[in-house]
């Protein structure tokens, strides 16, 4: 039975992430340059911006979930979200300190930050249970898109401008603004359900106890995977070390969005009409083999074959996981919800990376790409377990 379309809002959504990932990568993609050749900062700096940015991210997603639950309103907080990274596209191209630079990264992530829970638990207002797989998996799917689009528009642009960064920095401007645009225009947040209240949730044992087991299994299962998944980066480092010219380089994140972005939507739609954890087991197992083929390849070809599986994993799990979050929980709940998962696996992927960082460092990427598929196969049995149990 073919099912109903999803609803305008969630496509503009989708839109909305897209067109923030393509100017956001434009950015990213060419930061590490311009920071260390353009404004001359050493990479002790570029490595100190980043982790600050990161943190504050996570720190905002849990303020801003609960914030939008307490509020009832959450279109509002993705507007302020989207339209703070939007204003610090105009302060890349006019940095030219390393403390200006600082300042936009740093407000770039707030706003990240404070978008994403609700975001995450709007489209779960938006569209029925039935249809959440799909919506998540469309979002996800888009924002990939813009996520191999705007390295190559980066690529393309500093072709164009002879090398000129602060020239290629401008059109990140374009994007941020269609999608601030598409936001306020093309989504319509919907009214809260009769009876419904708007929830105080406190940050404390007793409240966090009521999200209930099968929130807290996801929240465990996301981490485990997390875990195993650690920072891309890794993915770049690994085909380096394969052979792969360092000006060929942003192929390596190209090739895994391309392949994430095509199987999100289709496995978010097969979702709804099955149970979401087999599709998640699946997806985990991938990541098994993905990790097993980045350990043990012997050339750029086998590196670029992982490469792909790992993002056929992401395909196959980050809706997953969103869809697993907003099923568990109620409606009052969600932006808390959405917060802390976001939180806690943020939290693990610092801790993954620098686990992956020293086990590179003192044995090896075999090392790194072992231990990662040991983590996935325990996360496939804590899914085994669970699925057995409901059943």
């Amino acid at each position: 039975m073919k099912s109903p379309p999803l609803p305008r809002s969630i496509w503009a959504l989708g839109f909305v992430s897209m067109f923030m990932d393509v100017s956001s990568e434009l950015v990213h993609s060419l930061l590490p340059i311009f920071v260390v050749t353009t404004l001359g900062a050493s990479t002790l700096s570029l490595g100190l911006l980043e982790g600050f940015a990161e943190a504050t991210a996570m720190i905002s997603k849990m303020f801003s979930g609960v914030l939008s639950d307490w509020l009832g309103k959450r279109k509002i907080l993705a507007i302020l979200g989207y339209g703070l990274s939007a204003l610090t596209k105009p302060l890349f191209p006019l940095a030219h300190s390393m403390e200006w630079v600082f300042t936009a990264r740093m407000i770039d992530r707030v706003g990240k930050g404070i978008r994403g829970a609700p975001r995450d638990a709007l489209i779960a207002d938006i569209v029925p249970s039935s249809l959440r797989g799909a919506a998540y998996g469309l979002r996800q799917a888009l924002d990939t898109v813009g996520a191999f689009v705007g390295p190559g528009l980066a690529i393309f642009l500093m072709l164009v401008f002879s090398g000129n960064i602060r020239a290629v920095y401008w059109f990140a401007v374009i994007p941020a603004l269609l999608c601030v645009l598409l936001l306020i225009f093309g989504v319509q947040e919907p009214d809260r359900k009769p009876g419904a209240t708007n929830a105080k949730f406190k940050i404390n044992r007793e409240e966090l106890a009521k999200l209930g087991r099968p929130y807290w299994s996801v929240v465990l299962v996301g981490s485990v995977l997390t875990l195993a998944r650690f920072s891309e980066a890794f993915l770049v480092l690994r085909a380096q070390d394969a052979g792969l010219e360092a000006s060929w380089a942003p192929s390596v994140l190209v090739v895994m969005s391309f392949v994430y972005s095509l199987a999100a939507y289709p496995a978010g739609i097969l979702s709804d009409r099955m149970d979401r954890r087999l599709i998640l087991m699946i997806g985990t197992g991938i990541l098994v083999l993905a990790d097993l083929t980045l350990a043990f390849a012997s050339g750029v070809w086998g590196v670029m074959l992982g490469v792909g599986l790992w993002g056929l994993h992401m395909g196959l799990s980050q809706g997953m996981l969103a869809a697993l979050v907003a099923d568990t929980t109620p409606q009052e709940w969600r932006g808390t919800s959405f917060g802390l998962f976001n939180l806690v696996t943020g939290l693990v992927l610092l801790a993954a990376s620098a686990l992956a960082g020293y086990l590179w460092q003192t044995h090896g990427p075999q090392a790194t790409f072992l231990a990662g598929a040991t983590f996935s196969t325990l996360a496939f049995a804590g899914l085994c377990i669970t699925r057995c149990k409901k059943a």
